[in-house]
């Protein structure tokens, strides 16, 4: 049915927004959102849920175009237009989106990642746009955990000016992430198109180097968040399972791109993946994981609000995302 008249249009809206607008238990400290009045957990750029007592809220980044050409170094370009035919996606180039999640846990406000910042091209840089809007405030984090150094994941420490915009925040890095980008013998031997990385890293963690914590695979890094190591898109790529009570879910960080192309087809790398042959066995045992297991996952790159579940099929997975409707 076609609706012309604007007065009911707007009747339409209203009433979708009013049924996105619920009560919702947020810890003290933290403002609520709200629409019309009553607080939401969920907008166009946040979308916040539960895992037990624990509260985690996605927040987009944007996204970036990414060239179908080279971007999977293994396959054959007709099997990956054909991979994203099947997902109804455009077969030259596809959107990689970014979603850092904020965890509220133990009365801490914890961040995992924090997307660019103002590094990134002009279709990211929405995170602390949306971050408020969620109803937080930068001055407030008490923790950033880092799952590895790629600068869409540590940008927003560090703005272009030199700035940081989380003023009283400890920073918590895996140890062999650090050990690797930090190395002025792996910089000084790498290839010419890794040195940028190397210099992002001691620019964005150089004035802060004191204060920075390293921690190990498999240590707790806040309360009800423990580290799982992941290594292979990075040396000390990490993953984190997030749980209360018999509550569990998992951050899996850039153990894939886009699902569409490597939950599907877990065997298949990224140019990206640093070490291709690990980050390939590293898929495959987080995907089995968390299909087995029947967590909740969180990517960081797919389509927002980038959370939902894994289910095997075949000879590979499918991601099952989450009804907007389901967080309560």
């Amino acid at each position: 049915m076609q609706i012309n008249d604007p007065s009911r249009r707007t009747v339409m809206v209203g009433a979708g927004a009013l049924a996105a607008a619920t009560i919702f238990d947020l810890p003290a400290g933290v403002s609520p959102a709200h629409a019309q009045g009553a607080p939401v957990t969920q907008a166009p750029g946040f979308y916040r849920y539960k895992v037990g007592d624990i509260t985690v809220t996605a927040i987009n980044d944007g996204f970036a175009m990414r060239p179908v050409e080279g971007f999977i170094r293994n396959a054959d370009i007709a099997d990956v237009k054909k991979a994203l035919e099947s997902a109804f996606l455009p077969t030259t180039s596809f959107q990689n989106t970014f979603t850092t999640l904020v965890v509220q846990t133990g009365g801490k406000l914890v961040l995992l990642d924090t997307g660019l910042g103002d590094n990134g091209p002009p279709t990211t840089g929405t995170w602390m746009s949306n971050f408020k809007a969620a109803g937080f405030d930068p001055a407030n984090v008490d923790q950033i955990v880092i799952s590895h150094f790629h600068g869409d994941h540590i940008g927003g420490i560090r703005l272009k000016s030199g700035s940081s915009p989380f003023t009283k925040a400890e920073i918590s890095v895996p140890a062999p992430e650090w050990d690797f980008w930090m190395s002025d013998e792996r910089m000084n031997a790498a290839p010419e198109m890794a040195k940028p990385n190397f210099m992002n890293v001691r620019r964005v963690f150089g004035p802060v180097v004191q204060q920075v914590k390293r921690f190990a695979p498999g240590a707790e890094v806040a309360p009800g968040i423990t580290s799982v190591a992941a290594h292979g898109h990075s040396p000390g790529h990490t993953t984190f399972v997030i749980a209360s009570g018999t509550a569990r879910m998992m951050f899996v960080a850039d153990i894939t791109s886009h699902p569409a192309l490597f939950v599907r087809n877990p065997d298949w790398s990224a140019v990206f993946d640093q070490d291709p042959d690990m980050a390939r066995a590293t898929r495959r045992r987080i995907l089995d994981m968390v299909a087995s297991d029947k967590l909740q996952v969180a990517f960081y790159h797919a389509p927002f609000p980038a959370t939902g579940y894994v289910s095997k099929s075949g000879t590979g997975f499918e991601f099952v995302p989450v009804q907007w409707s389901a967080a309560v």
